[in-house]
């Protein structure tokens, strides 16, 4: 079947400069496009991560996903990176970030996932849109009006999430739907790119580099001249061509939910 959403994508991830192991994983192929970035020291979190890639590699190929199959899978992967914390890997985790190619009665739609504080965003016309929140003590807090964004972005406290897949988090993961449009750019990427570089600068990349692999690279490589305290990962999904034929595509219903329902943005700690 033809995708109502056709995409070009980019993706870079990097060691960095002061760890002795990349526990980052990543995902770049239609229809899926995630990072993952582990946690639990001792390789647990580079188990963790590659679980939860390998658990979703088993879409690639397809031309859309519903909700119902992205749940399924994030329930298997749950399930699969538990057991590496019974097998020995201490207490694996890993976040969980990025988005799915869908559809909607034949009309292209994004469909984000998120669980830990990786992050996804939305360039489009000019403006850089975080679609997913934090779940991280600082954005509680932020929230809460205990701090400001400003505040959270060098608290102490800002790399202590609240949910994962694994590390013995039963928090459930957050979802957005939303209609695709034709020049959106979506970036996905873990917490190394992010405690580097301000939104602003992530902005000017994206909107200065049309390539997404050039792109991708380029902020890597600003992440790393930024100190690179961290792994850095980076995926780039463009929308090149978007379908509205009707009966092309998914009937609603095939989301378990109403798409109306579904928030279409969220911002969170800048």
């Amino acid at each position: 079947m033809r995708s109502a959403l056709v995409v070009t994508s980019g993706s870079a991830t990097h060691i960095g400069l002061r760890r002795a192991l990349n526990e980052d994983s990543l995902l770049a192929e239609a229809p899926v496009f995630i990072v993952a970035d582990g946690m639990g020291g001792h390789e647990a979190g580079e188990h963790a991560s590659a679980r939860v890639i390998e658990e979703f590699s088993s879409f690639i190929g397809r031309s859309s996903l519903t909700l119902g199959e992205v749940r399924g899978a994030l329930d298997r992967a749950r399930a699969g990176v538990e057991d590496l914390s019974t097998g020995g890997n201490g207490r694996a985790g890993t976040t969980l970030s990025g988005v799915m190619v869908a559809s909607v009665d034949g009309t292209g739609y994004w469909l984000a996932v998120n669980i830990g504080d990786s992050r996804t965003y939305r360039l489009a016309d000019g403006e850089l849109e975080q679609i997913s929140v934090d779940h991280s003590v600082v954005q509680e807090l932020v929230e809460s009006g205990e701090l400001t964004p400003a505040e959270a972005a060098t608290d102490r406290r800002r790399n202590i999430i609240t949910r994962a897949i694994g590390g013995s988090s039963t928090g459930d993961a957050d979802y957005w739907l939303f209609p695709a449009e034709e020049g959106d750019r979506i970036l996905v990427c873990s917490d190394g790119i992010t405690s580097e570089l301000s939104d602003q600068r992530i902005s000017e990349i994206l909107s200065r580099v049309p390539d997404p692999q050039l792109a991708a690279d380029a902020l890597i490589a600003e992440a790393l001249q930024s100190g690179g305290h961290d792994n850095i990962t980076v995926v780039i999904v463009d929308a090149v061509r978007v379908s509205s034929r009707p009966g092309g595509g998914l009937e609603s219903e095939e989301f378990d939910i109403d798409v109306d329902t579904l928030p279409r943005a969220a911002g969170g700690v800048r």
